[in-house]
């Protein structure tokens, strides 16, 4: 998909940004990955990766 020289690495590595909407919480790669804030994807091929989330304390609350 990326028209760069090398290309990009497998899906299971990182690939370049090719656009990024931190205001919107997302950032395409050039392989196609849709890579979301919270550490979930939405890769190429249709398979949605959950997000990592670290195991812990009280989510934080606006005041």
């Amino acid at each position: 998909m990326c028209a760069h020289r090398p290309s990009c690495p497998a899906t299971d590595t990182r690939a370049h940004v090719v656009a990024a909407h931190p205001e919107q919480g997302w950032q395409l790669l050039c392989d196609g990955t849709i890579v979301f804030d919270d550490t979930g994807e939405l890769r190429p091929d249709g398979l949605a990766v959950a997000p990592r989330r670290v195991p812990g304390g009280r989510p934080a609350v606006a005041a």
